[in-house]
Parts: C-alpha cells; structure tokens; sequence
C-alpha cells in the first residue's frame, strides 16, 4: 500500500479548494447558521483523550442544542448508558467536534471548538423536562462553525427509502457476545419500554 505521509504530497494530491470550502468558515455564527442549528435536533459530538477518540450521539425531542450567544452552544447530557467517554475526555482534552443532521436536508453543519462541563443549576433548570434535569451540561465555545456540502447525504440517500431491513438487533448483536447468555428476543421486547422509562 502506498501511503500518503507529508502535508506537502497530500496538498499536492488535492489542490486549492474552492471559493465556497475558503469563505464558509466561520468563528462565530452568523443568522443563517444560527437558524440551523435551531432545528437541529441531533448531533454526533466528537472527543478526544489520552485513551483515543470517542463519538457519542446526541439527541433531544427539540433543538439538540441551545444557543448561548454567537460564539457558546450548551448541550445537556440526558440519560445514556452512563460509560462517560466522551465526558470524562471533555474534562482531561477540551477540544470537541460536532455534526448535526437535520432529516431531509442535505447540509450538515460543522463545529469545531472547546467544551467544559457544568453541573450549574441554573444551566441544568433550563433543559428540565418535568422532574428531570441533565445531571451535568456541556459548553461549548465555537472556534470554527461551517456547512457541509451535500455529495455525502446524496451519496449515501440517507433520507431515501427505509434502508434498514434485515439489520441486526441490539438484543441479537449482545446474544452473539455473550454466546447465548442473552436471550436476543426478550432484549429486543423490554427495550422499548425501558427507554420510555429512561429517556429523561
């Protein structure tokens, strides 16, 4: 295998890009990005640690984040499987990235920047959902924040026709690991319920 190893044979390989790819960086949002992110309301957040690096999706029944001002997003940390990867890199390696994803559009946003964790109050009261509050917030201050072009969503059709047939079960994948110790049917009932029960 031929290996690309240098800065200078990689730029060779690609060339400048275009006018659009050089302008649409952004340190702060602007109106049009701003309203983006307003409707998004799923994001993968990217981390970064001394053990490597960690992707965790994001979601919420609303906007996944919320905007603090032109250059500060906050992103509540809701109930997941409490593994705290992408957490416990945040505190140890502050840089973050995040993709956000809207069904139906062909752009997905990019922001690249620095986050802390807060177990403010105040911070945490504003993404309350009845009696349940996320038990620490993220802060997020943009360094960089752009669109990306649509050739990947089109690519993959990822808002055409339902893809998922015939994929593998959560409940079946954790029968395989445990040879059977997990029955994969049972997993695959209790589910449901069990994340209507958690979701907050």
């Amino acid at each position: 295998m031929r290996r690309i190893e240098t800065p200078e044979a990689l730029a060779a390989l690609y060339g400048t890009p275009g006018r659009g790819a050089q302008i649409k960086v952004q340190s702060r949002l602007i109106p049009t990005y701003r309203a983006y992110l307003e409707r998004a309301r799923f994001c993968v957040l990217s981390t970064v640690g001394p053990e490597g690096t960690d992707g965790s999706p994001r979601g919420d029944e609303g906007p996944v984040v919320a905007v603090l001002d032109d250059g500060t997003l906050a992103l509540p940390d809701w109930h997941g499987n409490d593994r705290i990867e992408s957490l416990m890199n945040i505190v140890r390696d502050g840089r973050v990235s995040l993709l956000f994803l809207v069904p139906g559009s062909g752009i997905a946003m990019r922001v690249n920047g620095r986050a802390i964790l807060t177990e403010d109050d105040g911070m945490r009261d504003r993404f309350r959902r009845g009696d349940a509050r996320p038990r620490c917030v993220i802060v997020i201050t943009i360094a960089d924040v752009y669109p990306q072009c649509a050739r990947a969503i089109i690519r993959a059709d990822l808002w055409g026709a339902d893809q998922s047939a015939g994929l593998p079960t959560v409940g079946e994948m954790f029968a395989e690991i445990t040879e059977g110790e997990i029955d994969a049917t049972a997993y695959d009932a209790e589910w449901p319920g069990r994340a209507a029960r958690t979701m907050w």
